[in-house]
C-alpha cells in the first residue's frame, strides 16, 4: 500500500485536493493555493476593517462634537479663557487646527505631502490585508488604517480645501502636543506592530526562528493544521513529504530485495550441489 502511495504521489488515506495550497502558507505566496484556514482567514480581514471602521467612526463623531461645543476654546489660557479641565491640569480639552501631521508635526507647507503619505499608507495596508493570518497583526493594522483615514478625512473635507484641510485636534496632556483619537490610534497601532515584530510574529501567522535564521516556524494555527490536515509529518504517505529520490528508492527497493534474495538462493543451491559432489567423490 505504501509503495502504491509513493508511486502515485498522493496519500490514499488523506488525499490532497489539486487546488489546495501548502498548509500554513498564504495563498499569494509560491506554493500557496486556497487559504488553508478558510473561515479564520476571512475573519482576520474582517477584524482589520472592523477595527478601522470603529476608529474612523469614533474620530469623526468626536471631531463633530468638538467643533460644535469647543469652537473658539484655546488650548492655552488667554485671560479668563482657557481649556476645559477634565482631570485637573493633567487632561484638558480644547480645539486646535493642525496643518501638519500627527501631534502638530510640520506646518501648512507640508499639508499636501502628508496627505499623499496617508494615501500611500492606506493603499499599502489594504494590499497587505490579503496576507493577514495573524489576529494581533490584523488589530494593529486596523488601528493604523483607521487613524490614517480619520486624519485624511479632515484633509479632504475641511478648509481651506481638498488635500490641504486642517486637522481638528482637541486632547491636551502636559508637555505633549495636542492630538485627537486618530493620532492615538496610529501611535497604538505602531507600538503594537513593534512589539509583534520583536516577538518574531509575522502577518501570515508564522514566527521568525530564534537567532534570525532563514525560513519560518509555524504559528499555533498553522501547527494545528499540519498535525491534522494534509501534509502532516505524521503521515509518511502524503505527497510532498517524499522527495523524488526517496520515491524512486521505494519503487526500486522491492525489486532490489527480490534480486538479492534470488541471488542468495542461487548461491546457496550451488554450494549445496558442490558439497554433495565432493561427498560422493570421497
Amino acid at each position: 500500500m505504501r509503495i502504491l502511495q509513493a508511486a502515485g504521489g498522493a496519500s490514499l488515506r488523506n488525499p490532497v485536493p489539486a487546488d489546495a495550497g501548502q498548509p500554513g502558507r498564504p495563498p499569494d505566496e509560491p506554493g500557496g493555493g486556497q487559504a488553508p484556514l478558510g473561515r479564520p482567514y476571512a475573519r482576520r480581514i474582517g477584524v482589520l476593517f472592523g477595527v478601522a471602521a470603529l476608529v474612523l467612526t469614533a474620530d469623526i463623531i468626536s471631531k463633530v462634537i468638538v467643533v460644535a461645543t469647543l469652537s473658539g476654546v484655546p488650548c492655552r489660557a488667554v485671560g479668563d479663557t482657557g481649556p476645559v479641565r477634565v482631570i485637573g491640569s493633567f487632561l484638558t480639552l480644547c480645539e486646535e487646527r493642525n496643518a501638519g501631521a500627527a501631534f502638530s508635526i510640520g506646518g501648512a507647507s507640508t499639508t499636501v505631502v502628508f496627505s499623499a503619505i496617508a494615501v500611500g499608507v492606506i493603499a499599502v495596508i489594504i494590499r497587505t490585508a490579503r496576507r493577514i493570518y495573524s489576529l494581533p497583526w490584523a488589530i494593529a493594522l486596523g488601528l493604523l488604517l483607521g487613524g490614517a483615514l480619520g486624519n485624511l478625512t479632515d484633509r479632504l473635507f475641511r478648509s481651506p480645501g481638498p488635500l490641504r484641510g486642517w486637522v481638528v485636534d482637541w486632547i491636551q496632556l502636559p508637555h505633549w502636543p495636542v492630538f485627537n483619537l486618530a493620532d492615538s490610534s496610529i501611535v497604538c497601532g505602531g507600538i503594537l506592530m513593534v512589539l509583534l515584530a520583536m516577538r518574531g510574529l509575522r502577518i501570515d501567522g508564522t514566527r521568525q526562528p530564534a537567532g534570525g535564521a532563514g525560513g519560518h516556524e509555524p504559528g499555533p494555527e498553522q501547527a494545528a493544521v499540519r498535525e491534522v490536515g494534509p501534509g502532516s509529518a505524521g503521515d509518511p504517505g502524503v505527497a510532498g513529504e517524499l522527495s523524488p529520490d526517496e520515491r524512486s528508492a521505494q519503487r526500486s527497493g522491492p525489486a532490489e530485495r527480490s534480486g538479492s534474495a534470488e541471488g542468495s538462493g542461487s548461491a546457496e543451491g550451488s554450494g549445496s550441489a558442490e558439497r554433495s559432489s565432493t561427498g560422493r567423490a570421497g
